[in-house]
């Protein structure tokens, strides 16, 4: 959605590349539920990359990127700004933590939410 474009917008002018560590579908089940993704991996990933802002896309199986960021230790790592900076995982991996402003008004699961309802309403 158009909040998670900003924050790769943003993100994007704050080094040279953009890499996005990008939760498996395994990953998203476990964090989020059965009923999610609603997307699958390889369309996600294919959206994101297809981005001009984005470099590339890693996709990562574990619940948190903590390995991936051991593994790359890119300079920056980049949150939304619904996190804080002493609880984002995988800090110890990088030279710098931003965390981008918060965007009102976009969330996955708000958008769920509202599909939910019209079908209940039989509105779809």
């Amino acid at each position: 959605h158009r909040g998670h474009i900003t924050y790769l917008q943003e993100a994007a002018q704050l080094g040279r590349h953009l890499i996005i560590g990008l939760n498996s579908d395994d990953s998203v089940k476990r964090l989020k539920g059965e009923t999610r993704p609603i997307v699958s991996e390889q369309d996600r990933a294919a959206l994101l990359s297809a981005l001009g802002c984005v470099d590339g896309v890693v996709l990562f199986e574990e619940d948190t990127p903590a390995d991936l960021l051991a593994y790359l230790r890119p300079n920056i790592l980049v949150k939304g700004g619904d996190y804080k900076k002493e609880n984002i995982v995988g800090r110890e991996s990088v030279d710098e933590v931003e965390v981008l402003s918060f965007k009102d008004g976009y969330s996955t699961s708000d958008i769920v939410k509202k599909i939910a309802t019209m079908a209940k309403e039989g509105k779809l």
